[in-house]
Order: C-alpha cells, then sequence, then structure tokens
C-alpha cells in the first residue's frame, strides 16, 4: 500500500464522514460537486449529498446552482466569523493592534516592491511577464496580498469591535 492510501486509511480511522466532508467542503479553492467532494472525503457520493445538504442548512458551506450539477463552496460569512472568533479568542487589543501593523506592513511592502496599488493590478502586470516564473511569483504574490488585504479587514472588525465581542464571547482579555 502507498503512503497515500496509508494516510486516506488513517485518515478515515480517526475521523467521521461528516468531519471529512466538512474538511473538504470548507477547503474548497471554487465551487466542486458532490461527486468531487466525495473522492476527497473518501465517501460514497450518497453519503456526500447528505451531508452536504445538513452543512449547507447550517450555513457553513453555500450550494451555488451550476450548469450540469449543484456546487458547493464556503459559505464566506461563515468563515469571516469564525476567523474573527478566533482573534478575539486568541488576542488581546493590544496583540490585534501588533498583527495589524504587521498586516500593513506585508501590503506595504508589496506595494513598494511592485510600484502598484493593488493587488489586481499587479495580476495585470503578470500577464505581461517574460518567463514563467516571473508569472507566477507576479500571481503568488497577488493572491498573498489579497489574503493579508482580507485579514487586515477582519483584524480591524476585532480591533474596533473589541470590547462587544469579547464580552459576548465571554473572553474578554482586558
Amino acid at each position: 500500500m502507498d503512503e497515500a492510501k496509508r494516510g486516506v486509511e488513517a485518515w478515515k480511522e480517526h475521523t467521521t464522514a461528516f468531519d471529512r466532508v466538512r474538511s473538504i467542503a470548507e477547503a474548497v479553492d471554487r465551487p466542486r460537486t458532490a461527486k468531487y467532494i466525495a473522492a476527497e472525503a473518501a465517501v460514497s457520493q450518497t453519503t456526500a449529498h447528505e451531508h452536504l445538504k445538513r452543512l449547507a442548512e447550517m450555513d457553513v458551506i453555500r450550494a451555488v446552482d451550476g450548469e450540469d450539477a449543484t456546487r458547493y463552496e464556503p459559505d464566506p460569512l461563515y468563515a469571516r466569523f469564525r476567523a474573527l472568533r478566533r482573534l478575539i479568542t486568541d488576542h488581546d487589543h493590544e496583540e490585534l493592534l501588533e498583527l495589524k501593523s504587521d498586516l500593513q506592513e506585508q501590503i506595504e511592502e508589496f506595494q513598494e516592491q511592485y510600484e502598484v496599488g493593488s493587488p489586481e493590478t499587479l495580476r495585470e502586470q503578470a500577464a505581461e511577464t517574460e518567463t514563467a516564473e516571473e508569472t507566477r511569483e507576479y500571481r503568488k504574490d497577488a493572491s498573498d496580498w489579497e489574503l493579508a488585504l482580507y485579514h487586515l479587514s477582519i483584524a480591524n472588525d476585532a480591533i474596533n469591535n473589541y470590547r462587544e465581542y469579547a464580552d459576548l464571547d465571554n473572553r474578554l482579555h482586558a
């Protein structure tokens, strides 16, 4: 048995089918069919459909109508609130401010390195690069820049509403 199959067998042994479907459905980078998720989660298509329906009802994922089949993707609002909760739980107000400055620094470095104001503009420049390596680098940096902007927006939300969210969560780090 090769290493990949041993890994799948161990995953199946230590997790439920629901947890495997949820793990895959929350991690997809674009809407995927139940067939795709079933294969990746090592479950039957029927099992995947049942769990995907439940996850959609829980607003963990959302169903997207496709031409050939319904596809599933992470619910962006759910994902954002999970990230926000982790920030409030794991960081006090000062640590959140430090995280904000780190993210701002990353963004400023991209702006200075490429002399552009947005990841979208950097992606446009990727179309004009001369080597495959350079194109990959531009695309990766544009993605990293977008991710830093996303994390910054969540950090700002956590900072601006820290007391309210922490009080709601009963985990105030004051």
